[in-house]
């Protein structure tokens, strides 16, 4: 017994050394290729980003739009045949969904150009761009129908919505 407790508690240190080489190993460093900094450079553009930005807030009001225009139930439904009732609904989806499209795909497009100026000039990639990009957004949205009394609501509102959102989704350390 004495010979096999000996036999393996000099196998153990055997194996922790190899551990240790295998931990100890470099792996090179890989650089990115020409294709992938090109990349990188026009995702970087502000004017760029905004318009990727913009198009994904338009599809995502178009689907919300047909989502909750499908939702509307008109006045009149006892008195309505079948066909009425599917045009009346196509309709209201339609109208529902460009509305939704323009005003997300606008959202989207101010907030991130916002956002990205804000960041290149401050040269700092933290919360307080989004805090300000989200106060130009949402001062930008509601001051066209709110006056100057509904742009600062709505600086203070989109400011405080992108911030806590910043801070859910835990982006900036």
């Amino acid at each position: 017994m004495t010979e096999d407790s000996s036999n393996t508690s000099a196998a153990v240190p055997a194996s922790a050394n190899a551990n240790e080489t295998e931990k100890t190993a470099i792996e090179p460093i890989r650089l990115p290729t020409i294709e992938e900094v090109r990349g990188q450079d026009i995702w970087n553009n502000c004017a760029v980003r905004s318009v990727a930005s913009g198009i994904m807030g338009g599809g995502l009001g178009l689907a919300m739009g047909l989502f909750l225009g499908a939702l509307d139930n008109p006045i009149q439904q006892d008195t309505m045949t079948g066909r009425q009732l599917f045009v009346y609904t196509a309709k209201q989806m339609g109208g529902r969904s460009w509305n939704s499209c323009k005003a997300f795909a606008v959202m989207g497009l101010v907030f991130s150009a916002a956002e990205c100026v804000v960041e290149k000039a401050r040269a700092k990639h933290d919360i307080t761009n989004t805090a300000i990009a989200g106060c130009v957004t949402g001062g930008a949205i509601s001051a066209k129908t709110g006056g100057p009394k509904g742009a600062c609501f709505g600086c203070a509102g989109f400011a405080a919505f992108s911030v806590a959102i910043e801070k859910f989704l835990d982006r900036h350390e």
